[in-house]
């Protein structure tokens, strides 16, 4: 297989439970043969002139970096082939919601990865309504993004 396939990384990181998320998908997509991680857009590595907002939280008061910031953002959708979105069921994420729902009106392929642990629970309907696929963190380092399915989630919606 070919690492052709960018992503756009959509995913939390603001807490400890979004962290350990964040890094088990990440890991997943490092070993993922179908994914060209080093030409994706990851927004964590993407901010606007470095500026990282955990060393220097004025920044989030900052009008040029919040627009710059979520410009950029909406970038790396459109640039990317897929839009990867970690949703947490217990943590609903507005700003992922949002980018779930640009992606779609991008014609993104988008899959919503879930944490194995809390597969299975309820998930907002229109985050579900938009993606793809769901799956399991674990199966996102097996997935074949060069030939994309739709597939059910297992859980209920709310």
């Amino acid at each position: 297989m070919t690492k052709t396939k960018t992503v756009y990384f959509g995913a939390g990181w603001f807490n400890d439970k979004q962290n350990d998320a964040y890094k088990k998908a990440m890991k997943a997509l490092e070993e993922n043969p179908t994914i060209d991680l080093e030409n994706s857009y990851v927004p964590l590595d993407h901010q606007y002139k470095n500026i990282s907002v955990e060393e220097h939280p004025e920044y989030l008061r900052d009008r040029e970096w919040e627009t710059a910031t979520y410009r950029g953002d909406l970038t790396g959708i459109k640039a990317s082939d897929v839009m990867i979105g970690v949703y947490l069921p217990d943590e609903e994420d507005v700003g992922l919601g949002m980018e779930l729902g640009y992606a779609l009106s991008q014609g993104k392929y988008i899959v919503l990865v879930i944490p194995d642990e809390d597969y299975g629970k309820p998930i907002n309907l229109m985050s579900w309504g938009v993606c793809d696929i769901a799956l399991k963190v674990s199966e996102l380092k097996d997935f074949d993004f060069n030939k994309p399915r739709f597939g059910f989630y297992d859980g209920a919606v709310y």
